[in-house]
């Protein structure tokens, strides 16, 4: 790529390939939930009366992940103008289909397997191997999955080669071929790896919400706000932002608890490598 700015061709693709597998879990939802086909579906909850409380407040975290992923256009939407009115706009298309797609993937999944769904949604349409929809499907379902994961890197791939390639020399040349080939290939090789050896995704996700997304999301820029605009201390902005971080500074202690504690329940139920 010839620029940072040209990865906005592979984002597109990307968003496609999103729209398009979330697509395929709806369809595959809703045919299994108007057939026979699958396992038998429970929507109440299961385990003691201690185990769900901590998987509720493990959800705020799992929240934070799904919707943390926009970074670059939420910093740039608090820029001057006009940058500022164009990336705030961006913003809240992306918003709304992040919210569309998975709001959609988890209502209908529920309603078609139930409260003992897997957290990754492709593996629950799978029956003891046996494909619960056609495996033209599954198969189609998969690739949009693997294709989107290599859009997503791109954006690693670029600082990884900003840091070992050099700019100076030929595109194909070896100084930049090899530092390209490498780096990347490890870091893919590290990812799955680590996937593979804990196939808890949902858990996972919850960590990562808690110690990254919510911080960085959800207490930091109402703290930020307060230090570098200055609202008076009796002004409602002050009092409501102030209000905001004890709120979510204090969410974040209950599930940073929860989230860690399934993880620990997690490594006793499963082993390293475990195919579920």
């Amino acid at each position: 790529m010839p620029s940072f700015h040209s990865l906005r061709h592979i984002n597109l693709v990307s968003l496609r390939l999103c729209l398009a597998y979330s697509t395929c879990a709806i369809a595959s939802s809703i045919y299994i939930g108007n057939s026979s086909k699958g396992p038998k579906k429970y929507y109440s909850l299961c385990c003691n009366t201690e185990t769900p409380i901590f998987r509720i407040f493990n959800v705020p975290a799992i929240i934070a992940t799904a919707f943390g992923n926009d970074p670059i256009p939420e910093i740039q939407a608090t820029l001057a103008p006009p940058v500022k009115g164009k990336m705030f706009k961006a913003l809240c298309v992306c918003y709304s289909i992040v919210t569309l797609n998975f709001f959609s993937v988890a209502i209908f999944g529920y309603w078609a397997l139930g409260s003992k769904a897997n957290g990754l949604i492709l593996s629950n349409f799978l029956d003891d191997g046996k494909p619960l929809v056609p495996k033209w499907f599954v198969l189609m379902k998969n690739s949009f999955t693997i294709l989107q994961l290599f859009a997503v890197g791109m954006p690693t791939n670029e600082v990884l080669e900003r840091t070992f390639a050099d700019p100076k020399k030929g595109e194909f040349s070896a100084q930049n071929v090899i530092p390209r080939l490498i780096p990347r290939s490890l870091c893919l090789i590290t990812a799955t790896t680590i996937a593979a050896m804990l196939p808890f995704f949902g858990d996972i996700n919850a960590v990562i919400g808690v110690f990254g997304f919510m911080p960085l999301g959800l207490v930091l820029p109402v703290v930020f706000f307060n230090l570098a605009i200055k609202p008076s201390k009796r002004s409602l902005v002050f009092w409501f932002n102030a209000t905001v971080d004890v709120d979510f500074s204090t969410l974040g202690v209950i599930t940073a608890v929860a989230a860690v504690r399934q993880i620990v329940l997690d490594a006793k139920t499963h082993q390293l490598f475990t195919n579920i």
